[in-house]
């Protein structure tokens, strides 16, 4: 046992090295406490609030936790003083709590605590809405060197393949021209007569940004087509270039591998706490965390048979002590550490059951680029859906479009879909596969992907020891949430520490 845990703890270290290599490259930046203006809540003098009065020292744009190698926490802990609360239940929390869970360092003395807002479990937020493209020409490099290998290793421990669709697929970039198409609107296809809404208001996810500016040029100079991509036709096909090598991109079903990392966490003694929004986190007089205020909402709705009856819902104000505390809350973090650099982008994407006749649908993602003419349209407009073949026997195949700024709701159980996004990413996607185009629409949805704000591309990862002894920030992962584990929180269970 205590070679093993030897091993695994200095591959972590390994990993760690190399994403303080990348951090390095970054003006990291401390955020200070004005200790003068943090409020203790009620009946709670002896602690402080980690207050809106959180500054950044500096005037830069952009900064980035310290990621310490050591990643200290000031003082000694014994097994049974340790209780970990994970804000947040998306992909970041839920995987963070497997691997504290499933560390060689773990034991039953030490508690684990995921606790979400939305009222329908984990993975309601951008974790279960992405496409769950898994790859290693994503970004940062550094972590996803660690986190493609661990996606492969996942899934050979736990049967990914099975329970949450992980495979390999190929990945193209894909130009040519869309049809356009007759078909009246209706509730399940959607089609929008004002086309004129597909520019202008939407911006680019920049999710190709990893492959660097050279191959992004180099993608519309091969105009070979796939022989097996039997859901686009090349007479709609100006090019199409592979985007890596095959074994360079995989995909999961990003709603079913939170899910699952959740209940293996859960299976080894973690505890999930949903309809439970986190209101700040306290702190002692020494500076560090004790523990995370919350909110639980209980709604009780009426029972069988009572037509009468009424959904009462009631709230509880609780307090969950902690020794460490991780917030993975992704757009909704700077509502705790407002100085967080942090911004939501919405993004909305369908997912689309092809007919029965045309299955297996070919394991391909596609970036795609056409115009599109209309009847409806001065001019072509210019379109860029990204398409997804997912693994299942029904086929089932995501398409997302560029992203807007929209005000951050409440909560994610709040998350407004707009309906004419929708209807664009639909009509654009039958425009160029008349596969698709005999399918039909399952989900509409949008989720908020968190956006470091700045220069620099990259989530906000480490301990935030500037902030309070015990803390760990993992937010900002944008539209590579599937791709990068959150590994420090491993470091708080080693014995060095």
């Amino acid at each position: 046992m205590d070679s093993d845990k030897s091993f695994y703890v200095q591959k972590i270290k390994k990993s760690l090295q190399r994403v303080l290599e990348y951090l390095g490259q970054t003006i990291v930046q401390e955020i200070t406490v004005d200790s003068n203006t943090l409020v203790p809540p009620p009946g709670r003098a002896h602690q402080s609030i980690i207050h809106e009065t959180l500054r950044l020292n500096s005037e830069s744009s952009q900064f980035i936790f310290p990621c310490l190698s050591t990643v200290s926490t000031g003082y000694e802990m014994t097994e049974t003083s340790r209780s970990i609360v994970i804000i947040g239940g998306g992909i970041i929390g839920c995987t963070t709590a497997y691997y504290i869970t499933h560390h060689p360092s773990y034991s039953t003395n030490i508690k684990v605590t995921v606790v979400e807002t939305s009222a329908h479990g984990a993975a309601q937020g951008a974790s279960g809405k992405a496409g769950g493209l898994v790859a290693r020409w994503a970004y940062p490099q550094p972590l996803v060197d660690v986190s493609f290998d661990e996606h492969v290793r996942l899934a050979e421990l736990h049967g990914g393949a099975d329970k949450w669709g992980w495979r390999y697929v190929n990945c193209g970039s894909w130009s040519g021209w869309g049809e356009e198409t007759t078909e009246e609107s209706t509730s399940e296809h959607g089609d929008c007569s004002e086309k004129d809404s597909l520019v202008g208001w939407r911006k680019s996810l920049e999710k190709t940004l990893g492959l660097g500016k050279s191959k992004r040029s180099r993608q519309r100079k091969d105009t070979s087509f796939p022989s097996d991509l039997n859901w686009m036709h090349p007479e709609l096909t100006n090019s199409y270039s592979p985007m890596a090598p095959y074994g360079d991109t995989a995909q999961v079903h990003p709603y079913l591998f939170t899910q699952n990392m959740l209940r293996l966490a859960q299976d080894c003694g973690a505890s999930f706490l949903p309809s439970t929004r986190a209101t700040s986190i306290t702190t002692s007089q020494s500076g560090h965390v004790t523990g995370v205020e919350c909110i639980i909402t209980h709604t009780q709705t009426p029972s069988e048979g009572d037509l009468q009856g009424e959904v009462k819902v009631r709230t509880e104000e609780i307090h969950l002590n902690a020794t460490h505390v991780v917030l993975a809350a992704g757009a909704w973090a700077p509502r705790l550490i407002p100085a967080l650099p942090l911004t939501g982008t919405r993004a909305h994407s369908i997912t689309i059951h092809p007919p029965i006749y045309s299955l297996p649908i070919a394991p391909y993602v596609l970036f795609t680029e056409f115009s599109l003419s209309t009847s409806t349209t001065r001019s072509p407009v210019h379109a860029s859906p990204e398409i997804y073949a997912r693994p299942g026997p029904d086929g089932e195949v995501y398409a997302c479009g560029p992203g807007d700024d929209v005000a951050l709701p409440d909560s994610v159980d709040d998350v407004v879909i707009e309906p004419s996004a929708c209807d664009d990413l639909w009509e654009e996607v039958r425009s160029v596969s008349r596969i698709l185009r005999a399918g039909r629409v399952g989900c509409r949805q949008a989720c908020f992907l968190p956006t470091v704000m700045g220069r620099r591309q990259g989530p906000i990862v480490g301990a935030a020891d500037t902030v309070a002894l015990g803390l760990v920030v993992a937010v900002g992962h944008t539209c590579w949430v599937c791709i990068v584990f959150h590994l420090f929180g491993l470091e708080l269970l080693t014995p060095e520490h």
